[in-house]
Parts: C-alpha cells; sequence; structure tokens
C-alpha cells in the first residue's frame, strides 16, 4: 500500500496543476492580479512536487493538499475585495437627501421673502409713483425689468428654456394680457390712494377666486368656506366708508385688478390640467 501510494504522487502532481490552471483561467482578475495569483499557483504546486506522506495512508499528503487550496482561496478572496474597493469612483455623490424638517423651513423662508420683497415693492411703488404720476410707465419698466432677467437667466443657463408650442402660446398669451393688466390697474390704484387702502381692496381676492371657480371650474365651495367669505366682504365694505383718501379711481382701479388677477388664476387653473 505504501509502494502504491507513493506512486500515485508524481502522476497526480500535473492533474493538480492543470486544475490549477482552469481555475485561474476562469477567474476574472485583473492583469496584474493574475499575475500574482499565477505566482501563488507556482508557489503551490512547486509545493506539491516535493510533498512526501508521512504515512503508509498518504495522511500527510493531502493535509499539505487542503491547506494550500484554503491559502489559495484566501489570497483569491483578499484580490477581489481589493479590486472591488479600487473600482468605487472618489466622486460618488453620496449626499442624503434634505429631510422633511429642512424642505418645509425652506419653503417657510421662501414665503418670508417673498413677502418682505412684497412688502418693499409695494412701498417703492407708491414713493415712485408720488414724484412719477404715470403708472404705465412704471409698470411697462417692471416688466421690462423681469424680461431682461429672464433671458439672462434662460442665455446663460441657469434656467431651462421651455420649448412652447402654437396652440401652448396661444393659451399662455392671454393669461399674460391679464397678468400685465392686474400690474397696471394696481399700480393706478397706488398712485390715487393710499397703499394700505388697496390692499385692503385687494383682500377680496378670495371672493372672487371662489365665484369664478364656481363659474368656470364648476367648483362648488363648501358649507364652511362661504360663511368665511363674509367678514372679507363686510371688512373691505368698512374700510372703504371710513378712509380719508377714497376716491372711486383707486376704489374701481383696485377691483378690477382683483378680477383680472383672478380671473388670471382661474384660467391658468384650467389650462395647466390640459395634458399640452
Amino acid at each position: 500500500m505504501q509502494g502504491s501510494s507513493v506512486a500515485l504522487a508524481p502522476a497526480s502532481t500535473p492533474i493538480l496543476k492543470r486544475r490549477f490552471c482552469l481555475i485561474l483561467s476562469s477567474s476574472s482578475l485583473e492583469p496584474a492580479d493574475l499575475a500574482f495569483s499565477r505566482g501563488v499557483s507556482c508557489l503551490q504546486t512547486s509545493r506539491f512536487g516535493s510533498f512526501t506522506p508521512r504515512d503508509g495512508n498518504g495522511v500527510g499528503w493531502s493535509a499539505r493538499i487542503s491547506s494550500s487550496l484554503k491559502c489559495l482561496n484566501q489570497r483569491y478572496n483578499n484580490l477581489k475585495t481589493r479590486a472591488g474597493t479600487a473600482s468605487v469612483p472618489d466622486s460618488v455623490d453620496e449626499t442624503p437627501e434634505p429631510s422633511a424638517a429642512i424642505q418645509t423651513l425652506q419653503l417657510g423662508g421662501m414665503f418670508g421673502l417673498w413677502y418682505l420683497l412684497n412688502i418693499y415693492f409695494n412701498i417703492f411703488n407708491k414713493q415712485v409713483l408720488k414724484v412719477f404720476p404715470y403708472p404705465t410707465t412704471v409698470t411697462a419698466f417692471q416688466f421690462g425689468c423681469g424680461s431682461v432677467m429672464i433671458i439672462l437667466m434662460w442665455t446663460l443657463n441657469l434656467y431651462t428654456r421651455p420649448k412652447l408650442t402654437r396652440s401652448q402660446f396661444a393659451v399662455i398669451l392671454p393669461l399674460a394680457v391679464a397678468d400685465t393688466l392686474g400690474n397696471l390697474l394696481t399700480n393706478i390704484s397706488l398712485g390715487t390712494v393710499n397703499v394700505s387702502f388697496t390692499h385692503t381692496i385687494k383682500a377680496m381676492e378670495p371672493f372672487f377666486t371662489v365665484l369664478f371657480a364656481a363659474l368656470f371650474l364648476r367648483e362648488k365651495p363648501t358649507i364652511w368656506l362661504v360663511p368665511s367669505l363674509v367678514p372679507i366682504v363686510g371688512g373691505v365694505a368698512l374700510a372703504s366708508l371710513t378712509e380719508a383718501s377714497f376716491n372711486w379711481t383707486g376704489f374701481c382701479s383696485a377691483m378690477a385688478s382683483n378680477v383680472t388677477n383672478q380671473s388670471r388664476n382661474v384660467f391658468s387653473k384650467k389650462f395647466m390640467v390640459r395634458k399640452e
């Protein structure tokens, strides 16, 4: 038995070498890692050639083969781990998305900034109209500045330029005209009455919104919504009766501004729900 075991050892060594070559050829290692593994395989197979069994059953020879296979498998796993780590780019953006609380704070900050800018706009607008009582020219200049800002944002790719079809442009044009008329009528009212009185009248915008939504969008107001409009209408009527700077030009232009602005909002809602 001992002699047959020793005689089979040299014959089995080429078979083991071929198995190692098949394992290495089927792996997906990089060239550098493949060279390293070939060196490992040569090291291990060179050891196999010098293996001699310790007893007649060949136990020592099989134990050396098992330990060599474990060593090779461990080094191969280490190479795979290094290759996977090296393939991850350093520029991966792992920044987490902002939480809901941060988004709420951002939205609240935008609302606060809008109110602040609106207050300064009304005050400065009133001061300009006092020394330059031409609301049409002031409105044209305001919209001209807005148009220049938008064109610069489109040119510098700060904001994506929308692609409009003819049908979309035909819908947007009346809304733009209504928006322009609303701002023009507001400036006319600011030029003739106090700022506070103009915006007291403009507080009736929710009333016109509910009215136009019911007429054009078929949205019926709830039973709780209609009574909430009574204090708004009553407060505007009371303020109009007690306002020292009251005149019909300022009152009618502010009311017309409510009509044009809220009709713009309602029709914008109507057209924005369409597929185009």
